[in-house]
């Protein structure tokens, strides 16, 4: 197993998934439409270089690591909406 292509694939992998879960609900579809790209492009390049063992354990490493994210993080801070007013705290407006 290559270590340094199994790094560089779980990173890629991971903050496309992380793209995808912190995007605001209105910009949800796009997001998953780039990130689905980004992930092609990700395991055709692995493939053409071999690496499909590392592809299927960083994927895995990828979404534990997105869902330890989430339960950790994600569920305590949701996701804003650009739609609300920006609240400056300490103006007296």
């Amino acid at each position: 197993m290559n270590g340094g292509a199994f790094l560089i694939l779980t990173l890629v992998l991971s903050m496309a998934v992380l793209l995808v879960q912190r995007t605001e609900a209105k910009r949800r579809r796009l997001a998953i439409f780039l990130m689905i790209v980004v992930v092609f492009l990700t395991i055709y390049w692995a493939n053409v270089r071999e690496l499909s063992g590392e592809v299927a354990f960083a994927l895995i490493a990828a979404l534990v690591l997105n869902f330890l994210f989430w339960l950790l993080i994600g569920r305590y801070n949701p996701v804003g909406d650009s739609d609300k007013t920006i609240q400056v705290l300490g103006m007296d407006d």
